[in-house]
């Protein structure tokens, strides 16, 4: 199978909410806007990351599965953890659901959630320590996209 694209579909009761939040603190750009699903991509970065929301009630979704996302965490890594913490938690006051900490097996983060409660993980690559680093493929601390700890 050759896959053309792949991105996430938040099924919820909050179309037009979540579609803002997602607009206003993380940079995604309307692709295709209607009171049911709206279509987003990302307007910062090398690569377009899309999101969709779809309303959870809508005829396109199976009855069995009609309800709102639930038990999902959406990963967004980005350059400067600290400084996202700085702009989304201590400026914009988003939820804090774990505070920002740096973990041994290579990840500077923190962790918010959007207005359904989906958690967001925001994170930095850092060097693992320990036997972590075994258990990478390669290096993904290492290059310009990637930054040392603070």
């Amino acid at each position: 199978m050759k896959i053309n694209s792949f991105y996430p579909v938040l099924m919820t009761d909050r179309v037009a909410d979540t579609a803002a939040f997602y607009m206003n603190y993380f940079g995604f750009e309307p692709v295709f806007e209607a009171d049911w699903y709206v279509s987003l991509r990302s307007a910062g970065g090398s690569l377009p990351f899309e999101l969709a929301i779809l309303d959870a009630d809508h005829s396109t979704v199976p009855a069995a599965y009609r309800g709102g996302v639930k038990g999902l965490l959406l990963n967004l890594e980005v350059d400067h953890v600290d400084a996202e913490y700085d702009r989304l938690i201590l400026t914009h006051k988003l939820p804090l659901v774990q505070d920002i900490r740096s973990e041994e097996f290579g990840q500077r983060h923190f962790i918010t959630c959007d207005p359904n409660g989906v958690l967001i993980d925001i994170i930095t690559v850092i060097p693992p320590s320990g036997d972590f680093r075994e258990q990478y493929a390669e290096a993904v601390w290492e290059g310009p996209d990637h930054h040392e700890e603070k």
